[in-house]
């Protein structure tokens, strides 16, 4: 390791108030808080008034929280020099909007930290209100408006966006009003293999007429880049994306028919179950206890699994789940294969034999068929189209519930919405420039 270069020691510098205008005067240090006496660097003599100069006349002290230094809460008390002109008797002060916004409680720096801790670190408002030795009201104000300015507000973040995944999310559990939000994911990185998706933006409701309102008010560019809609079996979100994107192929995801053929099979388990038994599923009965294994795939299944299956499917009463737990394995089988084309034709071929023929008894069945052979087309795209699936969509719904737990709830959808965008945005390459 290279020996470094010493220099004479700068508390300016070390504390980062000479970019703030500001210089160090005095220290007063605790074992929990620090507190840094400054002043500012630059007179401002003259009236902006007449134009005269002015005379000092006393000082008033600007108390701002700073970064925490060596995570102890930091606090400038910042000396303005107070002027009055000799022509037009008018007082103003020194100029600090260097170091602070107008009536601001943060510096500058103290801003960049929280957003930084917010977005890069994922740290909770309540932790670094704590840092700051800040009310968590002044810290949220703050980061919020900082996010939106530098990051969310930037119109560059809707370009080049190709591929685009489209889901609902349940934002708060409790309350009245709404309680669902559509997601609009940007999965382009993932299918080009640059990098993870990212969240686009988040719209109150879950509706055709949601996601038709939010695509019309995109730009004529973004809606005529956009190639690829992956979604669920939602109807509204295939009619809105035919309407406003109609040269977009519509993508219907695995994640989303793998979740409809395992719902057909857990719906038949449980009205067999309650035909044979009289009741629910309880301990002890064999289609309750085989639940689990019936949703594993069949190149999955242990030993002890299997036997556990024959002894369930050798039961003539339960052989319509035998059934519905064979076209389940079909349709995992068909996205495990290794070859698109062959997938595509298994697949293909699960379907045709869902359209025609099914006994009224399997009324599961039925009903799964009809809605495969109605999005069959959107099904079997994802086989052209590789890298589309609306996977990451329901990964980046995961990271939204967990920032639900780190802030403990939200109440207000508004300040939800900025912060998962400053989450799961994607926006921390864009940060760092601006931590330098």
């Amino acid at each position: 390791m290279p020996q470094p270069t010493f220099t004479a020691p700068d508390l300016d510098t070390f504390c980062m108030v000479d970019a703030l205008g500001l210089t160090v005067t005095g220290q007063h240090l605790e074992p929990e808080r620090a507190v840094l006496q400054c002043r500012v660097t630059a007179d401002d003599p003259w009236c902006r008034a007449c134009g005269g100069e002015g005379v000092p006349c006393g000082t008033v002290v600007r108390r701002l929280a700073h970064l925490p230094l060596g995570w102890r809460p930091t606090t400038l008390w910042v000396r303005v020099r107070r002027y009055r002109c000799r022509d037009c008797a008018r007082v103003w002060r020194q100029d600090t909007t260097e170091a602070a916004a107008p009536r601001a409680k943060l510096s500058r720096h103290a801003v960049l930290w929280a957003l930084k801790s917010v977005v890069i670190d994922r740290m909770s408002i309540a932790r670094v209100a704590a840092a700051l030795d800040c009310s968590w009201h002044t810290v949220n104000e703050a980061v919020l408006a900082a996010g939106r300015q530098l990051l969310i507000n930037d119109p560059a973040r809707f370009d080049g966006v190709a591929v685009i995944g489209v889901d609902e999310h349940c934002w708060r559990h409790t309350g009245r009003g709404s309680h669902y939000v559509t997601v609009i994911i940007d999965l382009t990185p993932i299918r080009d293999g640059t990098g993870p998706a990212r969240l686009l933006d988040m719209v109150e409701g879950h509706s055709k007429k949601i996601f038709t309102t939010w695509l019309s008010a995109r730009s004529t560019a973004f809606r005529a880049g956009v190639e690829v809609v992956a979604m669920d079996g939602f109807s509204g979100f295939k009619t809105a994306a035919a309407e406003e994107l109609p040269e977009a192929a519509a993508v219907m995801d695995p994640f989303h028919v793998v979740a409809l053929a395992g719902d057909a099979l857990d719906q038949a388990r449980q009205r067999i179950q309650r035909e044979t038994t009289g009741h629910r599923g309880r301990s002890g009965d064999p289609l309750y206890g085989a639940r689990k294994t019936l949703r594993t795939g069949a190149d999955l299944l242990t030993l002890n699994q299997g036997e556990k299956l024959d002894r369930v499917f050798g039961s003539d009463e339960h052989v319509e789940v035998e059934a519905t737990w064979s076209v389940y394995q079909k349709v995992v089988a068909a996205y495990r294969c290794g070859s698109k084309p062959a997938g595509k034709a298994m697949l293909e071929e699960v379907i045709s034999s869902l359209r025609r023929g099914i006994p009224a008894r399997l009324v599961e069945l039925k009903k799964l068929g009809r809605t495969l052979n109605r999005r069959a087309v959107d099904i079997l795209a994802y086989f052209e189209r590789p890298g589309t699936s609306n996977g990451p969509t329901e990964a980046i719904n995961g990271r939204l519930e967990h920032l639900r737990g780190t802030a403990l709830g939200f109440r207000n959808l508004t300040n939800y919405i900025t912060r998962a965008l400053l989450d799961t945005g994607g926006f921390r390459p864009l940060l760092h420039p601006h931590l330098r």
